[in-house]
């Protein structure tokens, strides 16, 4: 009874402390570090309630410090495995509130294995184990080898020695098997915090994170996990943006072709990414003739949009003040180049004007690709090209103006971007411009919107399960 006085002040004594520590000791440090700090106190205050225990000891029951070293390695182990419970605790404590608080820590710089604390765990309890089991083997075989020999007494001290042992090894196996409850109560709000975050985002939901709330596995993965989450919501809201200005791009795109006598037109873009560089538009001239306009920016995707409604606002601007195509394209170019110089950028342009009173076009060609007159009467093909410079190189470049006189009726008008000819099917062959002469004329028959229709179909076939390289762009005319 006065051993166990005396082993309840000593404990009582650390359990006094232990508040004002762990303010001072494990509060102050980060929740990462908690757990570490938790364990380290916890195990000077065992030791410590073994540092009062002795001086008791020899002076209440004469016990010499001496023989200490049993209370001091009693309170170690006890220590050990109080203070693996309590530092399990605090961490998973912390575990909870980062779930509720949402905690967006970074990844753990320095990584503590979850493989190697195990194993660190695992072979300091087989060591305290096997020191434990020796020391009680030591003594018994001291205190077997000084009682009476006879049967009855050695059969009383077997069942002792073996009450002993079994008594010992059920305290080590709660303690150990407390442990792993405790270890696996961790782990488990770790691994479902972890997946349930990765379900909302499989199924799309990017509004919540992993919390950080260790420095193992869990902990990095848990970092990792949300610079993945910042990356998904950084592309959902570049998608988002693509999206709307896919929209405002298409809504830039005529609706519909314009009505003008003589004439029947029709015209589209097809672009490979959400946005792209190629722009086709119908204007009624000042003159009463009527403008067509194909263009095509360099590369596609967003720096291509953004040129290709520059070149657009200048395209208005030029039309109010229209003299021909040359002027018109020599002003887009001029303004074009002033706000390309710096980006390397450029756009291909082939601009044609349609007299249906004189039965005449002129156009101007800066480096796109020849338009193609079709003759219904002898099915024959004519380059409508010409000499020009890119927009966006050379602000003070001269374009030069072209003109054909005459077509019968029924003639077709093609102008499209090199998009069409360069489309690559999965062999890498290209569609080349035989066989989109081929298809204009085998449709030249049928109405501008079924010509279209025709290109576009056989493009989509001739490709097949290869990627859009490029973006593509044709407007049909058929001349009355």
């Amino acid at each position: 009874m006065k051993l166990g006085v005396i082993v309840l002040i000593g404990f009582l004594t650390a359990l006094a402390l232990r508040p004002y520590l762990q303010r001072t000791m494990v509060l102050p440090a980060t929740e990462a570090d908690q757990p570490q700090r938790q364990f380290i106190m916890d195990l000077v205050l065992c030791l410590l309630a073994a540092a009062v225990v002795i001086p008791l000891n020899r002076f209440f029951l004469a016990v010499p410090f001496v023989n200490g070293y049993a209370v001091l390695f009693g309170c170690l182990i006890l220590g050990f495995f109080l203070s693996l419970d309590t530092a399990l605790a605090r961490e998973r404590a912390n575990i909870t509130t980062a779930i509720s608080r949402q905690s967006m820590l970074p990844p753990p710089r320095r990584l503590y294995s979850m493989t190697r604390k195990f194993s660190l765990v695992a072979f300091a309890t087989a060591i305290i184990v096997t020191i434990i089991v020796v020391s009680v083997f030591a003594r018994d075989i001291v205190w077997l080898s000084r009682i009476d020999q006879s049967p009855a007494a050695l059969a009383r001290a077997q069942w002792s020695v073996a009450k002993e042992m079994f008594f010992i090894m059920i305290v080590l196996l709660a303690l150990v098997v407390n442990l792993i409850v405790s270890y696996s109560r961790n782990l488990k709000l770790l691994f479902n915090n972890e997946t349930n975050i990765l379900e909302r985002v499989s199924r799309g939901d990017l509004s919540r994170m992993v919390p950080v709330a260790t420095k193992d596995e869990f902990g990095l993965i848990a970092g990792h996990t949300n610079t993945m989450i910042r990356g998904l919501r950084h592309r959902t809201k570049l998608i988002t943006a693509l999206k709307l200005a896919e929209e405002v791009q298409q809504n830039l795109l005529p609706l519909a072709a314009p009505r003008h006598p003589g004439l029947e037109l029709t015209g589209t873009s097809i672009y490979c990414d959400e946005t792209g560089g190629d722009y086709f538009d119908f204007f009624k001239l000042p003159n009463q003739h009527l403008g067509v306009v194909v263009a095509d920016a360099s590369d596609h995707g967003v720096g291509s949009a953004l040129m290709m409604t520059t070149a657009r606002a200048f395209m208005i601007s030029a039309v109010h003040s229209y003299r021909g195509p040359a002027s018109l394209t020599a002003h887009i170019n001029h303004f074009l180049t002033r706000d390309s110089s710096r980006t390397s950028r450029f756009m291909s342009m082939f601009f044609l004007e349609i007299n249906t009173t004189d039965r005449t076009i002129g156009w101007v060609r800066a480096g796109h690709e020849p338009a193609l007159l079709l003759d219904p009467v002898n099915g024959s093909f004519e380059n409508l090209s010409g000499e020009g410079l890119v927009l966006g190189v050379e602000a003070d470049y001269e374009y030069r103006e072209y003109h054909h006189q005459g077509w019968a009726p029924g003639s077709i008008l093609f102008v499209g971007t090199d998009g069409i000819q360069e489309t690559r099917n999965e062999t890498g062959e290209m569609f080349g411009l035989d066989r989109l002469r081929e298809t204009v004329a085998e449709s030249s028959t049928l109405s501008p919107l079924e010509i279209q229709t025709a290109v576009v179909e056989r493009l989509t076939k001739f490709r097949g399960k290869a990627d859009q390289e490029d973006d593509v762009t044709l407007v049909v005319v058929k001349l009355m």
